[in-house]
């Protein structure tokens, strides 16, 4: 899996990221069961005429892009609305991922109130795949053609659940460490390549008040690399319990602690915790920040330094994972309202449109197709930074699928902001909170 997810950021790459649904103004009519049970008028398999849009129709597509991409979807909506000129969207911000996602279900519950076509961040898949939220794709890819295996396997393992394509990947990242090329050249600070070399980066680039970095406490999805890298089992092959109470886990979040206690850290957490991150490395008050690679225009464009991006470092190996958002139609619509959802959402993951995006993010280029056009070849040239994540590429897998992932992360990244920011006895503290953890996985 991971040669193969290697394979297709590569090609893309080296050019260069509860609930069903009902539309808009429209989505108050009846739902029409799941695509497994869509056939032809002759009981086979569906044709494209089934799938066509013929009368016009609103719809609402709900995403968490922030303000700094509202031009880039105003761009890609009105170019979609001009080439379907029978389909109106009212593309609507919901906040972040979590937020969006307490939104979905309360319109789930409601059972009118949902859109059409909606983002999730990719761990979602699993669990939205097994509480039937999605609408299965496969019909509609057959019968009109999709290209999914553009894509490459491991990208679209990862928008699957239970064998079944529910889900496409839209804006992908992956986890990055960036840092002041300008005060590192100046100041000849060695980045870490392995976890044994941490400790002598956070002590040569922390001084002056200044930190070496910061750890984004707010998402789990940020430090989970480190324990990953460790060898520590975050669900275990028997899907029930977790590694986390382990010897080699705690001693890990304790170094973790013992970097933010000495000063050379902090743990980015709470109200706007995001955003103070990124102000204190702009104005130099840290010399780097765990984030994701999306973000890589919005630090160069608001730094007055050269901005680098580093591979996070590794230990018994050095992965990192498929970050970003996916694309899913709500089952719960009526045929109409998926028809139209299926053409925005196989728009929105064309080549040209994953183009527009890459150039104007940090999202990666995702089909393998783009190697062949000029606008991928000039990717890399004009983001040069992004060869930290080329020359890894081996090394990028998809995320973490269980049922239970969302509720075991938040339990997780709860209790380390906890200990740390209190200093508690992180010891302790995570082997309580591992009893909690394995319920959860248990009662998935």
């Amino acid at each position: 899996m991971k040669k193969v997810l290697a394979i297709v950021l590569a090609a893309a790459l080296a050019l260069t990221t509860l609930a069903g649904c009902s539309g808009g103004s429209t989505g108050t009519a009846p739902a029409s069961s799941s695509s497994t049970a869509l056939t032809g008028e002759d009981g086979g398999a569906p044709t494209a005429d089934q799938f066509e849009v013929t009368e016009p129709i609103e719809i609402e597509w709900w995403h968490a892009q922030e303000s700094q991409y509202a031009e880039t979807i105003d761009k890609v909506i009105a170019d979609f609305e001009a080439q379907n000129p029978n389909i109106k969207v009212n593309a609507i911000y919901q906040g972040s991922y979590t937020e969006l996602n307490e939104k979905l279900i309360a319109a789930q519950a409601a059972g009118n109130t949902l859109p059409a076509l909606v983002v999730a961040n990719t761990p979602y898949v699993a669990e939205y795949g097994a509480s039937g939220l999605c609408e299965v794709l496969d019909p509609y890819i057959e019968a009109t053609g999709f290209e999914i295996d553009d894509f490459g396997e491991g990208l679209v393992a990862s928008t699957q659940y239970d064998g079944q394509q529910v889900a496409l990947p839209f804006l992908i990242s992956t986890q990055i460490m960036f840092y002041n090329k300008t005060m590192a050249d100046e100041e000849g600070i060695k980045l870490p390549e392995t976890w044994d070399e941490m400790d002598a980066f956070m002590e040569a680039a922390s001084k002056d008040g200044r930190y070496a970095t910061v750890f984004p406490g707010w998402d789990q999805w940020y430090f989970e690399p480190y324990y990953l890298n460790r060898g520590v089992k975050l669900v275990n092959d028997d899907q029930v319990s977790t590694d986390l109470d382990s010897d080699l886990a705690i001693e890990t979040a304790q170094k973790l602690k013992e970097w933010c206690d000495k000063g050379y850290a902090y743990w980015a957490y709470g109200t706007d915790a995001s955003s103070i991150m990124r102000q204190n490395f702009i104005d130099g008050k840290t010399f780097s920040v765990m984030h994701t690679t999306s973000l890589y225009n919005t630090y160069v464009d608001n730094c007055d330094f050269e901005v680098g991006m580093h591979y996070y470092p590794g230990d018994v190996t050095r992965d990192s994972e498929v970050g970003g958002c996916v694309l899913l139609i709500p089952a719960k619509n009526s045929q109409e309202v998926k028809n139209a959802g299926w053409k925005l959402l196989s728009y929105l993951c064309s080549k040209e449109v994953n183009m527009i995006w890459a150039s104007e993010s940090g999202y990666m280029p995702t089909r393998n197709s783009v190697l062949q056009t000029e606008e991928g070849e000039a990717f890399l040239a004009e983001k040069p930074a992004f060869k930290a994540v080329f020359d890894n590429l081996d090394n990028i897998n998809p995320r973490i699928q269980h049922p239970a992932w969302s509720s075991f992360a938040n339990i997780w990244m709860e209790t380390m902001a906890k200990s740390i920011l209190e200093n508690g006895d992180i010891a302790a503290d995570m082997k309580n909170a591992v009893t909690e953890m394995n319920e959860v996985l248990s009662d998935a």
